[in-house]
Parts: structure tokens; sequence; C-alpha cells
């Protein structure tokens, strides 16, 4: 058993008869997007789901987000919180046990690791490469691009206002406000535009940690 197991406990039967209230009362959406889906799959009618759902405010927003979540994307964990606002661009995304998604962010393709905290208005691209521009003789709207799976690892902390567009490591901290284009490695601190290493986990004691808490408070 990992370190953090030890601290999640089984969810209550309160907690579960709350999820099965929220599931039947999703069950009628999920249907429909399933019909619709099959007549035109696209990216464009679930995010008209995910955006409908964002708008649940307060807890039984959440149970009702993820409800509908487990029952649509790739894979959702049955223990974590979306907050309101929050939409997803794509069903490619893979949410771990104990993820606390923000109020307000904008989800791409993603896998988002166990015990990873996102701040609120963050957002997670689908990669670096998503819009071609080389032409000048064609708007870049009509010159596609490459969508790729971001990786955020476990027990990550991604602060306010961050945008990731590249993959992050486990036990990482990203300053609010931060711009990520590279990949970040496993217990590193990093912030600004474009995010760049200010302090290391193992290492609390440094003056760069001391940066980082100058960072998030801007």
């Amino acid at each position: 058993m990992s370190a953090a197991e030890n601290f999640r406990r089984p969810r209550s039967v309160l907690k579960r008869t709350f999820d099965f209230v929220a599931f039947v009362v999703v069950l009628p959406f999920v249907g429909l997007y399933a019909l619709l889906r099959a007549l035109r799959p696209s990216d464009t009618l679930f995010q008209a789901f995910s955006q409908l759902f964002s708008h649940g405010p307060g807890l039984p927003g959440d149970y009702l987000r993820r409800a509908f979540y487990q029952s649509t994307i790739e894979s959702c964990a049955e223990e974590c919180s979306i907050q309101f606002g929050t939409i997803f661009s794509t069903r490619a995304v893979r949410i771990g046990h104990g993820v606390y998604i923000g109020a307000n962010c904008n989800i791409g393709h993603c896998t988002i690791g166990d015990d990873t905290l996102l701040g609120s208005n963050v957002m997670i691209l689908s990669g670096k490469r998503q819009h071609n521009y080389s032409r000048l003789d064609v708007p870049i709207r009509f010159q596609g691009g490459v969508f790729r799976s971001v990786t955020v690892g476990r027990d990550v902390w991604i602060g306010n206002g961050a945008i990731v567009a590249d993959d992050i490591g486990d036990q990482a901290i990203v300053a609010a406000g931060a711009v990520v284009v590279k990949p970040v490695a496993a217990r590193t601190i990093v912030g600004g535009n474009p995010a760049t290493v200010i302090g290391y986990r193992e290492d609390p004691s440094t003056s760069a940690a001391l940066d980082l808490e100058k960072a998030l408070s801007q």
C-alpha cells in the first residue's frame, strides 16, 4: 500500500447514495449524448454537454459532473472533484483518484494522475501543435494540426491561471500563472512565462522555494 492510499477512506454510504442519485439524474443526458454521437460524432457535441453540466452549482453540481464524466470520458475516478465552470474539450481525458479540478478550468486531451490539484482557471492544452501555420496563403484555421495527450503526474499542484501544454512529472509544482511549454521533471518547482525551474521539492529550504511563495502570491 502506498503512502497516499493510507490517507484514503472508503466512500461512505451517504456519498455512494448521492453518487447513485446523480447517476440516475444524468442517465437521460448520457443516453441522449450517446444517441447523438452515434449519428454524428464530434468534439463539438461533447463540448456542448460539458458546458451544460459545468453550470451546476455547489456540491450537487460536483456530483452531477462526476457522474456524467464517469459515463462519457475515457476514465474518471469515483473520488474526484470537478468544480463549477470547468469544461472539457474532448472525451480523451483520464482523471485519477483524489484529483481536484478548480473552477473555470479548460481541459483538453490529457491524463491527470492521482491526488493532483488544479487551481481555478487552469488550462490544459492538447499539446503545442494544435494549429499549423506554415502557409500564408491559407487561413490558419484550415491548416490542421496535431492534438496530443498531455500527461500530468500524480500528486502535482498546478496554481491558479497556469497554462499547461507539455507533460508534468510526479509531485511537481507549477506556480500560479506559469506557462508550461516544455516537460517538467518530477518534484520540480516551476514558474513564469515560459515556465522555468525555481526550486525542488526535495530541498524546500532553498531560496528558490521562497521565490515560489512570491510567485504564488502574485
